[in-house]
């Protein structure tokens, strides 16, 4: 019995500095941002199950934060620290002042699955593959000129769209009903499809112009992954509990992920096979791009993972935002007449009536494109932004950080800040539109440059920027 207890005890000893937090020590150092006092070992990860059984890990979070009245919290899974932020400031602080230190992602079960062990660019913790995937985003994918070179294929997916709308509108002889939600997500899938794969069904379509099975299986693959890629799931915070899936969400992601690359890996494969045999001779979509890039040997830059994986990264961030802010936008401004009927206005305005709207007109379409920065600011498609890592230890709005904290900015938290946003439940455009007043003016070399400052009404939010004339 006694070489029992002292075993028992030898474990838990053990267990405890395997699991104690990595930050404490060091006299006058700050102390960690408030939180709910953390369990031994599993920290808060009792209350994060519990809250996921009643209403949502977010309602739980906003409600403790609210109810402690601060803007940045810490709560403690496993042994990582999880720090949350609703204050635009300190946010700033951590991704704008201290963006190299936040720069990496954390680990997680979905992530590894999707980019195949995080060879792609959003997925992927700070470090050499992320920085080789960054440039190739940013140089080859993401530039001015490869959105120029794509501009016929956008123009054709907006056309069929309004095709399929007027198609539904046809079907009742009273006029028929459009599923806003239908025609969103899939004319963003349309598009993105496009310029990746430079076609716009996986399988058929329909005659109408909308979405076959093939394309409906598909982007219900892409909204189930995106609801549990960062989901707080309990065996990213105990890695030694990752595959025994007892929340269930491996096998979920898994089969997204198994659903997406069904459609992806045949086209990938079939295209590396045609450039490596010199079928190809001009690049048409971006995956022609990813397929031919080469270093300076002539040997080809990407492995076909990583392709894989960067096509996967793509589709999923391209469809979620811009729909669901097309549904609340239209539901808000339905509810307001007032303002749908402005939007209205500045459409017959700058667009008229005997024309479609063609991406020229979006810089003089103020109103419209405030209805959906609101929609964005009052309805995220998501709580949370993606969570930063920080790399090292550090200071941030006068509270410690330490290494391998997960930092996790709310943007419900930040767009409906009341020490931000006047009636930050309200849907009002308005507070979007800035007033812009010259004050300096002078002359740059050979060209006339002016320097401005804008006030966003009502909110007393002030910036500055540059324009070249």
């Amino acid at each position: 019995m006694l070489n029992f207890s002292i075993l028992l005890v030898f474990i838990t000893f053990a267990l405890c500095y395997l699991f104690k937090p990595q930050w404490r020590c060091r006299a006058n150092q700050p102390s960690l941002p408030p939180g709910p006092k953390p369990w031994p070992i599993v920290g808060n990860l009792p209350e994060l199950i519990k809250s996921k059984k009643k209403t949502s890990v977010s309602h739980w979070i906003h409600s403790f934060m609210k109810e402690m009245n601060t803007e940045i919290a810490c709560i403690r899974l496993g042994n990582v620290h999880v720090i949350l932020v609703t204050c635009p400031e300190i946010g700033r602080e951590f991704l704008k002042k201290h963006d190299a230190v936040f720069a990496s992602r954390p680990l997680t079960m979905a992530t590894d699955v999707i980019s195949k062990g995080h060879l792609s660019t959003i997925f992927a913790p700070s470090g050499d593959q992320w920085k080789k995937m960054r440039k190739i985003m940013v140089s080859e994918m993401l530039s001015k000129a490869r959105h120029q070179w794509l501009y016929e294929k956008r123009v054709e997916e907006a056309d069929n769209l309004v095709h399929y709308v007027h198609n539904q509108c046809k079907k009742f002889d009273e006029g028929g009903i459009v599923n806003v939600r239908v025609a969103a997500r899939h004319y963003c899938g349309n598009v993105t499809r496009k310029l990746v794969f430079n076609r716009r069904y996986f399988g058929e379509g329909k005659a109408d112009g909308g979405p076959g099975f093939e394309e409906e299986e598909y982007i219900e693959a892409i909204f189930t992954f995106l609801t549990y890629v960062y989901s707080f799931c309990v065996s990213d915070y105990l890695p030694f509990l990752r595959g025994l899936d007892l929340e269930g969400h491996e096998m979920i992601v898994k089969e997204a992920t198994r659903v997406m690359n069904k459609y992806h890996d045949p086209i990938i494969e079939d295209r590396i096979r045609n450039r490596r045999d010199g079928k190809i001779d001009e690049s048409k979509d971006l995956l022609d791009v990813l397929v031919s890039l080469t270093d300076n040997n002539g040997i080809s830059l990407l492995s076909m993972d990583e392709i894989k994986a960067q096509i996967c990264e793509i589709m999923i961030a391209a469809v979620d935002n811009p729909s669901n802010a097309l549904e609340w936008a239209l539901v808000e401004m339905l509810n307001k007449p007032e303002t749908l009927q402005k939007a209205i206005d500045e459409l017959d305005n700058v667009v008229g009536k005997d024309r479609l709207v063609q991406e020229y007109d979006f810089p003089k379409l103020n109103y419209v494109k405030a209805c959906a920065r609101e929609a964005f600011r009052l309805h995220p498609i998501s709580p949370f932004i993606p969570p930063h890592v920080s790399v090292t230890d550090t200071t941030v709005a006068g509270y410690f950080i330490p290494k391998g904290s997960h930092v996790v900015l709310s943007r419900e938290g930040m767009g409906r800040n009341p020490k931000i946003w006047k009636d930050p439940y309200e849907f009002k455009p308005e507070r979007h539109l800035q007033v812009v007043m010259k004050v300096k003016k002078w002359n740059l070399q050979s060209q006339s440059c002016s320097l401005y400052h804008s006030v966003e009404e009502g909110e007393g939010v002030q910036g500055w920027y540059l324009e070249v004339q």
